[in-house]
């Protein structure tokens, strides 16, 4: 095995390269496992709970130790981990080193910003018929990709966004509250 072996017991590292690119790889590598445990916590997941519930694949140790940056993660890792936490796998990569830090941020309160929203039930999205439901679902994923909010059981819709469910739905904009209330999805309506 090697510098590239997937194994959570083999070695990360293989030679050593010039002091300048190893700096540079261990802030990235930093980056990435904020980046790992923001998604984990966002998911209200412990170390123990994801080791526990992903039948051992991810052990607390190892997961710890990517999360403190300590040691790197493979490819294939990263893309197991990302569906575990079903988040496409890009979104467990820091933004580039040319955008500020904050938007390596995630927020987890789940607050939009704004006092006007909708907030949808994700978890009752399977139950939606097709293909209302199949364009719903897309759409509020692009807004959880946009927002990063991957806690995966509500997202609040803005106001703004209500025009385009409005569309999805084939109703006015003033019935798309109440029809996705029909469907099943909202948890509370704010200032409609």
């Amino acid at each position: 095995m090697g510098e590239f072996d997937d194994q959570e017991g083999g070695p990360s590292s293989g030679t050593p390269g010039d002091s300048a690119s190893d700096d540079a790889g261990s802030a990235y590598g930093r980056r990435v496992g904020e980046r790992l445990r923001a998604i984990r916590r966002q998911k209200r997941l412990s170390l123990q709970d994801v080791e526990a519930n992903s039948d051992q694949e991810f052990k607390a140790s190892v997961l710890g130790a990517y999360e403190r940056g300590e040691r790197a993660i493979s490819v294939p890792r990263l893309e197991r981990l990302a569906q575990y936490y079903s988040v496409p796998v890009d979104q467990l990569l820091p933004r580039s080193t040319a955008a500020p830090a904050s938007a390596d941020l995630v927020d987890l309160t789940g607050r939009t910003g704004r006092a006007n929203g909708v907030t949808i039930n994700l978890t009752q999205l399977d139950a939606v018929p097709r293909p209302e439901g199949e364009m719903l679902g897309r759409y509020l994923v692009m807004i959880q990709v946009q927002r990063q909010d991957f806690n995966g059981r509500v997202l609040t819709i803005r106001q703004d966004d209500l025009r385009a469910v409005a569309c999805i739905l084939g109703v006015e904009i003033d019935a798309a509250v109440d029809r996705l209330s029909d469907l099943g999805l909202t948890q509370f309506a704010t200032n409609r």
